[in-house]
């Protein structure tokens, strides 16, 4: 019955955080002062304005689920980001729970978690 869940995170300037997120291949929906929605593919993602926003202590963040982890993780990689520091991505890699996880902070300092099931076998 539910198709999508769009997070809301804070953002402390709607163009940086627009050009940033348009790196990451997602096309702008809706922008104005205060607003902004983004969208690739079936995700989407909203941002709202939070000028006082620390990115070091952001506590906001979001799980993608992408069809082909390995991919997005060779797009996004090819990006040249840190590994350390805000904005930072950490590459994908399995974990215990029975996924394969990468981890990106954004320039606003959320955290945006991206895995796939590893399979069985």
């Amino acid at each position: 019955m539910l198709e999508k869940l769009s997070p809301i995170l804070p953002a402390r300037d709607m163009a940086a955080t627009e050009s940033f997120w348009q790196r990451l291949g997602f096309v702008t929906v809706y922008l104005d002062a205060e607003y902004l929605m983004m969208k690739r593919d079936g995700a989407e993602v909203h941002f709202f304005l939070h000028p006082t926003l620390d990115p070091a202590t952001c506590n906001h963040g979001a799980y993608l689920r992408p069809a082909r982890i390995n991919e997005l993780d060779a797009e996004w990689g090819a990006l040249g980001m840190p590994a350390t520091g805000i904005p930072r991505l950490e590459r994908a890699a399995d974990k215990p729970w029975g996924m394969r996880e990468l981890a990106l902070l954004d320039l606003n300092g959320n955290l945006i978690r991206a895995g796939q099931e590893i399979p069985l076998g």
